[in-house]
């Protein structure tokens, strides 16, 4: 595949099955999450694999923030909640362990991680696979960090769904990067 076919192509996944990345895939995409930008060199990124009964663990995670966050909320809520860990057969927690003080500053630390994060996205594609990001409440709560073994400074940029494409890729057509786009000084001429 092409470089420019997978980010063109690329598109998030609605529903992931079996198989997952296998070890030899895996090798590739986090060597490829880790060939992201980097200032400084601090390389912020840690990549946290949750498979198997891991999944149940991870669930019974989800639901507990969600009980902690809104206690009123009803057991078949948070029942759905715990299943989303299911969502796929692997996720991948992706996470800056961020470094204040230094002379990085800690958004380019996150934004690092975050580059790995997409590097992930299209190394699983380029390998036949697919993912979907998602992050939510649960990214940003200290006592999830800390289960998944992070610290409170540290963030968690996304929660890396990966399997195989259990539907058809979502085809929406994408608003026109033209509209994203502005010159400040001199506009191009097209020469």
């Amino acid at each position: 595949m092409q470089v420019i076919d997978a980010l063109l192509q690329r598109r998030s996944a609605r529903a992931l099955t079996g198989p997952a990345p296998d070890a030899g895939a895996l090798e590739l995409i986090f060597a490829s999450a880790a060939a992201a930008p980097d200032h400084g060199r601090l390389r912020p990124w840690r990549f946290i694999v949750i498979q198997d009964g891991g999944r149940e663990r991870f669930g019974a995670l989800l639901a507990d923030h969600l009980r902690r966050a809104h206690p009123s909320t009803s057991e078949e809520k948070l029942q759905r909640e715990g299943q989303k860990a299911f969502r796929a057969p692997m996720i991948v927690v992706v996470a800056a362990i961020c470094t204040p003080g230094v002379k990085i500053p800690v958004i380019e630390q996150v934004l690092a991680a975050g580059a790995a994060a997409q590097n992930i996205m299209l190394a699983a594609s380029a390998l036949g696979f697919n993912s979907m990001w998602k992050t939510g409440g649960p990214a940003y709560d200290e006592t999830v960090k800390a289960a998944l073994g992070l610290e409170a400074k540290d963030a968690i940029v996304g929660f890396m769904y990966l399997g195989t494409d259990a539907g058809k890729p979502d085809m929406q057509a994408r608003p026109s990067w033209k509209d994203s786009v502005r010159y400040w000084g001199d506009q191009p001429t097209g020469e």
